[in-house]
């Protein structure tokens, strides 16, 4: 469970009512308008009645002592509308404050608990065991921070390697083509994450400015994005149970059809997720319908093991993939060391550190927060799933892409080529400069007059050129005599 992936506020949540005195440039035109909608209302005489107030979230009518007030809940983020919250009004003609008999506010105090969800009731009275609640909510905000530098540089990792294998021919095989798709979908899920991050971000940094609109809080495309984002990340898990299947079936199927099993992963890996993220939206929306909230906190309910009982079954069917590749490859090795086994051994060395890796980092999210446990414990959990499940795209491209000696070679091979290539063409534009050279001499020399010509022998014995100079006779200028 992601603490910060849906934007809790632990204000929003207890949402008390302000004192009147605290608030008064903020409440003024709230309590005005309010008293005016009541103001039609007769009092009975001699009756003892509370005023009509605004406490920021509701407009209370005047109500008669020792009685409760009723209203549905406001529709605000995090409230549901379809609940109902109440307010008392004392024996005395004031609206009770937070502890019994207090009336230091016209206002009065307003529980608003009922309004929130008992899945985020629990998860901030677990956050709030103690005194280190302020404390983890700071740690939630920098692991967040944490969560937008991976993904960004998980992004332009995926999209490089993407890059990579497109670009070069001799990567276009089978088991690249697995590895595009289970890269494509992490960068769909990476994408929607950060797209998700930076605008409740921006959203909270003007939240003084209520007409500002984002993702978070536009009807419809908020629970498309998270559904989009669900599907994303449930076509990863099951492109990650593509990838140990692939390589099981190398190993141990003697006559393995390569084509044949293609169109099956396609099935799988895009297919399969839409039944479940179909299944898993329309629960959600209707146990969500009448709410305000966008579906947070829908990783708390129990629909969400829809998405998480198929993910977590691809963990454990790629561990047990995984110890049956190794029982079968070190039987392989041990009758022969052909240049085929050889390559399926090298396949299933990054298997064997990337499979774990995923399993251990996706089973941490899956594991539910230690809220109640210390600040200290709780950081601890925290930035450690949330560092390997932000940077789980970086470590795929390293392992799939960067450390692979097959893409090593195609990029050096395109490298040499590219220098030679370099070198050729600086060759040929000296050969092309030195024939210009020798092109426009030739033509100037025969453009000269006789007179200034100049001779041109080889010298063949010696391969070089001499040049003589032919030196033409200077006339003789007379200078007359002067008579006296």
């Amino acid at each position: 469970m992601n603490l910060t992936t849906f934007g809790f506020d632990m204000d929003t949540v207890s949402m008390p009512s302000t004192l009147l005195s605290e608030t008064t440039t903020k409440l003024s035109p709230l309590m005005e308008a309010c008293v005016k909608q009541y103001e039609h209302i007769q009092v009975p005489m001699g009756s003892i009645y509370c005023d009509a107030v605004h406490d920021t979230y509701l407009c209370w009518p005047p109500t008669l002592a020792g009685t409760y007030a009723n209203q549905s809940c406001p529709a605000v983020r995090l409230s549901d509308t379809k609940k109902m919250v109440m307010k008392k009004c004392n024996i005395f003609g004031f609206w009770d404050g937070k502890e019994p008999n207090e009336t230091s506010s016209n206002v009065g105090w307003t529980n608003y608990t009922p309004c929130v969800a008992p899945e985020i009731q629990q998860l901030f009275n677990k956050l709030n065991v103690g005194d280190s609640g302020d404390k983890k909510m700071e740690i939630a905000a920098r692991t967040r921070q944490l969560e937008i530098c991976g993904f960004s540089i998980s992004l332009l990792a995926l999209l490089l390697s993407l890059t990579i294998f497109c670009r070069f021919r001799s990567l276009k095989n089978n088991r690249t083509r697995i590895h595009k798709n289970l890269f494509m979908a992490m960068v769909v899920q990476v994408m929607i994450r950060l797209t998700l991050y930076i605008d409740q971000a921006l959203l909270r940094g003007n939240e003084s400015d209520g007409d500002i609109k984002g993702i978070d809080n536009t009807p419809y495309l908020c629970e498309a994005s998270y559904v989009l984002l669900e599907y994303a990340r449930t076509a990863m898990f099951m492109w990650m149970f593509v990838e140990g299947l692939y390589l099981h079936n190398m190993v141990t199927v003697t006559v393995f059809q390569e084509r044949q099993y293609y169109l099956l992963y396609y099935a799988m890996g895009w297919g399969f997720p839409v039944i479940l993220t179909a299944i898993w939206a329309v629960i959600n929306a209707l146990h969500f319908e009448g709410q305000m909230a966008c579906w947070w906190g829908y990783s708390l309910i129990g629909y969400y093991w829809i998405l998480e009982g198929p993910r977590l079954a691809v963990i454990l069917l790629n561990f047990i993939f995984l110890m049956n590749i190794i029982r079968v490859l070190v039987m392989k090795l041990r009758q022969s060391h052909t240049s085929e086994v050889e390559q399926v051994r090298k396949a299933v060395r990054a298997a064997v550190v990337l499979l774990p890796l995923l399993g251990i980092t996706n089973l941490l999210h899956m594991t539910q927060a230690p809220l109640e446990k210390t600040a200290l414990e709780f950081a601890l959990w925290s930035y450690t799933t949330h560092f390997l499940t932000s940077f789980q795209g970086f470590f795929i491209a390293l392992l799939y892409c960067f450390f692979n000696g097959e893409v090593r070679t195609a990029i050096q091979k395109r490298i040499s080529l590219y220098i030679d290539l370099r070198e050729q063409h600086a060759q040929y534009r000296r050969s092309s400069a030195f024939h210009f050279i020798s092109s426009e001499a030739n033509n100037h020399r025969d453009s000269l007059p006789s007179s200034q010509s100049k001779a041109f022998r080889w010298c063949r014995g010696k391969k070089c050129c001499k040049q003589e100079a032919v030196e033409t006779p200077q006339p003789e200028v007379s200078i007359p005599e002067t008579q006296v």
